[in-house]
């Protein structure tokens, strides 16, 4: 796995949380800035899963397992995506409370994807 794509990912995440908490905490939904940053998150995330599975095609494998590993990077890929079509659904603060908890969920799961690679 490339190390800085996963440190960018979970920066990013992070920061994504923060905006959206800071969002919920002025009782505000999600907006449109808010999905452009989603957009970006989401896409370091594509950028990841394809470097994944890229890598595993060259015969490199994770040291806990290439199953573990590559459900991880498809839960990653799918976690900032779901929560924002949540937050769609529920147009109040709560759903800016629910992209903030997923940028936090997928910044989990980088850190998880670096231990499972073996870092």
């Amino acid at each position: 796995m490339l190390d800085a794509l996963t440190v960018a990912t979970a920066v990013a995440a992070l920061v994504l949380a923060a905006w959206c908490g800071w969002a919920a905490y002025r009782d505000q939904p999600t907006k449109d800035w808010h999905f452009i940053g989603m957009a970006v998150v989401s896409l370091l995330a594509v950028v990841q899963l394809v470097v994944g599975i890229v890598q595993l095609a060259r015969g490199e494998k994770p040291e806990q397992g290439t199953t573990i590993f590559v459900a991880y990077l498809i839960g990653a890929f799918a976690c900032i995506p779901a929560a924002g079509f949540m937050s769609l659904a529920e147009r109040t603060r709560w759903g800016s409370v629910t992209v903030a908890a997923g940028g936090v969920v997928l910044a989990v799961l980088e850190v998880r994807l670096y231990d499972i690679w073996g870092g």
